[in-house]
């Protein structure tokens, strides 16, 4: 399968280095880390196993051509260069599979390629990309995926075997919005907070890893109070959401060790945060179903408090 990775940083480099290795003609568009890609492949180190892969290196859509697959794992603060860079990869037959985080993305691709031709997937793996073309895999990996709007179609369960087999657990939901929501149980606390510890909210420190914000008893009691307004937004809106999710997403957080989410690092980093998709869009619709988020709507008072002082507004 040809298949086109755009947003080549820890997410897209990781599963499009898979699809390469697996032997699908994988190209990777690319802007600064280039010339490190096309000289010296990605490298990835994994608890799984480390390898290298070799993809095909593009700096243009145009270079690249009509794919059979376009993965996008760019940070959704610049999906403004999709108008633009999907028409160019696309044909006829050509699907759209967005992994980004929080919700809207899929509606802003189907307005470019089609509802019919969009689909999108949750990602649930500890990354870093720690040097251009270098891909840290801490622990998990695993891709749920399914079609925008509408149940799974014998294509889906096709993508999702091909990602399964090129070493990456892939299951297919038949609600893809009902799996939005499960995944924001776990963001919006750990994106959230790890930044918001920087303004002090509660009062705790600097940026925060997961690891301490689940072994301070005051951080760790927000976590759990911000999952719970989530799930109650969810069941809200329709989504079968049990509370008992948090106690999940906790446990499995805490095999993670000092993981640092991916908003912490885009914050360290100097750029934009994701606020519209895992923040402001959640609230908003939890504000629709009726349903008061007051831990929410606070984190999200900080976190645009930060992005203002940040982008000097």
């Amino acid at each position: 399968m040809k298949i086109a990775v755009v947003g080549c940083g820890a997410l897209g480099s990781y599963y499009g280095a898979l699809l390469s290795r697996a032997g699908h003609a994988t190209h990777f568009l690319l802007r600064s880390d280039y010339e490190a890609v096309k000289k010296n492949g990605v490298r990835v180190r994994s608890t799984d196993g480390d390898f290298e892969a070799r993809p095909l290196c593009a700096r243009t859509a145009g270079e690249i051509g009509v794919a059979e697959l376009v993965v996008v794992g760019l940070k959704t603060t610049a999906n403004g260069i999709l108008r633009d860079t999907l028409p160019a990869l696309s044909g006829p037959s050509t699907l759209v599979l967005t992994l980004q985080n929080g919700l809207g993305n899929e509606e802003f691709i189907a307005k470019i390629v089609g509802p019919e031709r969009t689909l999108g997937g949750l990602c649930f793996v500890c990354l870093n990309r720690t040097a251009p073309g270098e891909i840290l895999h801490m622990a998990h990996g695993v891709v749920v995926m399914g079609e925008f709007g509408r149940p799974s179609l014998p294509r889906t369960h096709g993508i999702a075997k091909m990602i399964a087999d090129s070493g990456v657990t892939c299951r297919v939901t038949e609600n893809l919005a009902q799996a939005h929501w499960e995944k924001l149980v776990w963001n919006i606390p750990f994106n959230g907070l790890g930044v918001a510890g920087v303004a002090g909210l509660a009062r705790v420190g600097p940026c925060l890893t997961t690891d301490k914000l689940l072994g301070d008893p005051r951080w760790a009691g927000v976590v759990r109070e911000l999952m719970l307004e989530v799930i109650h937004a969810a069941q809200a809106l329709g989504f079968e959401i049990m509370e008992d999710a948090a106690d999940r997403h906790i446990a499995r957080t805490g095999a993670m060790g000092a993981y640092r989410a991916s908003t912490l690092i885009d914050f360290e980093q100097g750029r934009q945060l994701e606020l519209e998709t895992l923040f402001l869009e959640p609230l908003r619709q939890a504000k629709a179903a009726g349903v008061k988020c007051p831990r929410l709507e606070a984190l999200c008072g900080v976190l645009k408090g930060l992005s203002a002082t940040r982008s000097g507004n």
